[in-house]
């Protein structure tokens, strides 16, 4: 054999083994991924996480609204529910605003205050008198929603606790307050979208502590917020 074809031949086979190579080398990359595929598994809140508490969660369509009252069946705002000597109002305005000034001579009444509000992202300053509706005290899960998720079955006592109950109560915007109304997860979130796993959570433990159930809408809602935040926790107070 001439040196030429000898040349030529071993080009050949030097060809062949990198072909080889560079095919092994794709088995195992392809391998590799579908392995690493393998092991991703959709989010999964820790234990007493509020995704791991909404999957407990009962999902049905809501009842009617038929015989709903704010006040006859949920007592008129705001009451002293924990007989501390302050209106509900007052508690949530002394948690939740900063700098508070109370009226002169009185332990409870809040003056004025700075509320860094969670559903706006913004500050705002409040001070009692006609302005005092800049900041309002929201129903996390709001009445109307309660009555429509079971709250329809519960008695006059268990309804006025729940009204006045702070897990469920939030100082914000009023404007803000006001365009939520009684929609669920599934119809609003707060325009501040830092503040979304927080309040998500927060309405999950308001209708787990009180077993209300929520809608297929609002459930998944709910789980695509805490998709970005799978172990934040259920707040308690």
């Amino acid at each position: 054999m001439s040196a030429t074809a000898r040349k030529s031949s071993q080009t050949r086979k030097t060809l062949q083994l990198v072909l080889i190579a560079v095919a092994a080398l794709v088995l195992a990359g392809n391998f590799i991924v579908k392995s690493l595929g393998d092991d991703v598994a959709p989010a999964e809140g820790a234990e007493g996480s509020a995704l791991a508490t909404l999957d407990t969660l009962t999902v049905q369509d809501s009842a009617t609204e038929d015989g709903y009252d704010r006040e006859a069946d949920f007592g008129s705002a705001w009451q002293d529910a924990d007989d501390n000597g302050c209106d509900t109002r007052n508690d949530i305005l002394q948690r939740d605003l900063e700098d508070i000034v109370l009226t002169e001579g009185d332990t409870c009444e809040v003056a004025s205050g700075t509320l860094d509000d969670p559903y706006t992202g913004e500050t705002i300053n409040f001070e009692r008198g006609e302005n005092s509706g800049d900041v309002q005290i929201d129903h996390v899960i709001a009445l109307m929603n309660a009555w429509t998720t079971g709250a329809a079955d519960w008695d006059e006592d268990k309804r006025v606790q729940f009204a006045n109950d702070p897990l469920n109560l939030i100082a914000s915007d009023g404007p803000a307050n006001m365009g939520k109304g009684a929609k669920d997860a599934a119809e609003w979130l707060p325009e501040n979208q830092a503040f979304r796993c927080e309040y998500v959570a927060r309405q999950i433990a308001v209708k787990a502590t009180y077993e209300l159930w929520v809608t297929p809408a609002e459930h998944d809602a709910m789980e695509d917020v805490l998709t970005s935040c799978p172990a934040e926790p259920l707040p308690t107070s």
